[in-house]
């Protein structure tokens, strides 16, 4: 089975792609089919994978695969949220990994709540009409840092600290890192529910 996935992401597609090994199936990134990028106008994370994988599928008549993920913090009412990626440009800063950790550390001086979570949603659709989306989240609960720990990983990654390991996710093996991080647990849950409905590996045996 070809999935479509809504994005021109070559690490998140290979992330994915040994992610989804399990079912035999084939990511390709839209950009090789000439799909356009979607807006992505809305405030939840849902809603803006709905549209991409929507538009993904629509422009290439195959099963779509879009996943919308960003940071919440718990001091800022679950911001930056959909806007994660461009968090330091609000505070003056060019658009880039290392900008956006120093502008959540200064956002973040002096204040001893520090909780916040890594969310991941993934939805798949069969067609851009498919009534009955799937839907897999993952998220992952820790502390922001003080200060970046660690050199693998991206994004908050070096100042993201994880309590089941005592340290930041930057920090941790990468093989480590994909099994636990949000994006790992809502592609464990997705392709469960892709088996299951789309595969049907999980309907009831009926004996002839």
């Amino acid at each position: 089975m070809q999935i479509i996935l809504a994005s021109n992401n070559q690490g998140k597609l290979i992330e994915l792609q040994a992610m989804f090994a399990p079912l035999d199936c084939t990511l390709i990134c839209q950009g090789e089919l000439g799909v356009p990028e979607a807006p992505e106008p809305h405030r939840t994370f849902v809603e803006n994978a709905l549209a991409k994988a929507r538009n993904a599928a629509r422009h290439t008549g195959m099963p779509a695969l879009a996943d919308d993920a960003g940071l919440c913090v718990d001091a800022f009412g679950g911001l930056p949220g959909v806007d994660t990626a461009y968090y330091a440009t609000r505070f003056g800063y060019e658009k880039s990994d290392a900008n956006n950790v120093r502008a959540l550390l200064e956002q973040l001086q002096g204040v001893q709540q520090r909780g916040a979570a890594m969310v991941s949603t993934l939805v798949a659709l069969r067609s851009p009409d498919d009534p009955e989306p799937l839907i897999a989240v993952g998220r992952v609960a820790g502390q922001i840092a003080q200060a970046p720990v660690g050199s693998n990983g991206f994004g908050f990654d070096p100042v993201m600290w994880i309590p089941e390991f005592g340290q930041t996710f930057a920090q941790l093996p990468l093989a480590v890192k994909n099994a636990y991080s949000h994006r790992g647990r809502a592609a464990q849950a997705m392709v469960t529910l892709i088996r299951e409905r789309w595969l049907g590996a999980g309907a009831p045996h009926h004996p002839s």
